[in-house]
C-alpha cells in the first residue's frame, strides 16, 4: 500500500464534487434574472398602446384615452404622497385648474389647443407652489383636511366667476382636429395625444426621481429629522415636490379638457380627489407602474359596478377597494413586482445535495 507523500496536500486525495451544469434559461429568464425586465414590460405595453386605437371602437379608444389622463394626475398625485410622504385630498382642485385654464384660453381667446397645456402647467405650478409654502409646514391629519378644503372650495369658486368660467353651465368647446397628414381619426388623434402627454410625464417625474431632488424626497418620507440633519431643506422640497404635483394635476386637466371639450365645476368636486387617492393606492403608492394601473382602476371599476347594479354603484366600488387592498397590499403594482421575482427565481440553478460547486 502506497503512502501519501507528506508535500501532498491533504485535500488533493479527496476526490473533487462532480460539477452540475446549470439549467439552460430562456430569453425571458434571462432578461428577469439581470433586472431588465421592467424595460422589456416598458416596450410591450408602449408597442400594445399603440396599437390599441386602430384595433378599437371609438368609445374603447376614449376610455384608454381618459385612463391615460388619470394616469399623469396619479402621477403627481403619487410624487406628493408616495415619494415625499405626505398626504394630499386636494388634487381634484388643481385638475380643474388645469382643465379651465385651457378652457377660458381656447373659448375666449382662441388660443390653438397645443399652447393651452404649457400655460395650464405654469398656472398649476404657481397656484401649488403659493399655496404649497403654508400648507406643507402641516403634518398628518392637519394637511389632509386643509388639502380636503382646497378642493371643497374649488366648486362654489368656479360657480362664483360666471362671466369667465361659465358658472354652473360650463363652457363647451370644439374638439381638435387631427392634421389631414396623419390620416387619423378624431378619437385616434386624441387618444394619441394623451399618451404622447403621458409618456412625456413619466420620463420627466423618472428623471426628477433619479436625481438629487429624488433622493432627498426619498429621504423626507422615511425620516425628516435624519433628512433635515444631512442638511435636505424640509421646507423648500417640501414645497416643490407640491407645486409639481399640481402641475401633473393640470397638465391632466389640460388633456381632459381637450379629450371631453367640455368643462363644469360638477365634474370637479371634491369626490374626485378622493378618487384619485383612492386610485393610487389601489395602484401602489411609491411604485413606477401604480398611477398606470390606478388609472386604468379609477376609469374602469366605477363603470364596471354601475353595470353590476346601477343602484349602488358607490358600494360596490368601495368593495372593490378593499378587496383589493386585502389581497394586494401594496397595491396592484406589487402583484407584478411578485410576478418578476417569480420569474427570475425560476431562472436561477437549485442547490442540491452534494453540489458543493453551486453558489
Amino acid at each position: 500500500m502506497t503512502a501519501v507523500s507528506r508535500s501532498e496536500s491533504p485535500a488533493a486525495a479527496v476526490p473533487a464534487a462532480p460539477t452540475v451544469p446549470e439549467p439552460r434559461k430562456s430569453p425571458l429568464s434571462r432578461l428577469v434574472t439581470a433586472g431588465r425586465w421592467h424595460w422589456l414590460l416598458v416596450g410591450v405595453v408602449v408597442l400594445v398602446a399603440c396599437y390599441a386605437p386602430f384595433e378599437l371602437a371609438p368609445f374603447r379608444t376614449f376610455q384608454l384615452a381618459m385612463a391615460m389622463i388619470y394616469a399623469i394626475a396619479l402621477l403627481g398625485l403619487n410624487l406628493i404622497v408616495g415619494h415625499t410622504g405626505q398626504i394630499s385630498l386636494g388634487h381634484g382642485a388643481f385638475f380643474a385648474v388645469g382643465a379651465y385654464t385651457a378652457a377660458v384660453l381656447m373659448d375666449r381667446w382662441d388660443t390653438p389647443y397645443l399652447a393651452t397645456l404649457p400655460i395650464a402647467a405654469v398656472v398649476t405650478f404657481v397656484i401649488g407652489f403659493a399655496l404649497g409654502i403654508p400648507v406643507l409646514r402641516l403634518r398628518g391629519l392637519y394637511l389632509a383636511l386643509v388639502t380636503l378644503a382646497i378642493a371643497i372650495f374649488m366648486v362654489p369658486l368656479l360657480k362664483r366667476f360666471d362671466d369667465v368660467t361659465g358658472g354652473s353651465m360650463g363652457l363647451t368647446l370644439p374638439k381638435p382636429q387631427p392634421p389631414e397628414w396623419t390620416g387619423l381619426a378624431e378619437d385616434q388623434w386624441l387618444y394619441f395625444l394623451a399618451l404622447g402627454t403621458t409618456l412625456i410625464s413619466f420620463l420627466l417625474v423618472a428623471g426628477v426621481l433619479r436625481s438629487r431632488v429624488g433622493r432627498a424626497l426619498h429621504a423626507i418620507r422615511d425620516n425628516e429629522i435624519a433628512a433635515e440633519v444631512l442638511g435636505v431643506r424640509l421646507a423648500f422640497y417640501k414645497t416643490l415636490a407640491f407645486a409639481w404635483s399640481a402641475t401633473f394635476a393640470g397638465v391632466a386637466g389640460c388633456v381632459y379638457t381637450w379629450v371631453i371639450a367640455y368643462v363644469s365645476p360638477d365634474s370637479f368636486a371634491v369626490g374626485l380627489s378622493i378618487t384619485l387617492l383612492a386610485g393610487l393606492v389601489v395602484g401602489g403608492l411609491g411604485t413606477q407602474w401604480g398611477p398606470v394601473l390606478g388609472g386604468l382602476f379609477v376609469m374602469y371599476v366605477p363603470n364596471f359596478a354601475q353595470d353590476i347594479n346601477q343602484a349602488a354603484p358607490g358600494v360596490i366600488f368601495g368593495l372593490l377597494i378593499i378587496a383589493v387592498m386585502y389581497l394586494a397590499p401594496n397595491g396592484l403594482a406589487g402583484l407584478v413586482g411578485r410576478a418578476a421575482w417569480w420569474l427570475g427565481r425560476r431562472g436561477r440553478p437549485v442547490l442540491r445535495k452534494g453540489n458543493t460547486n453551486a453558489h
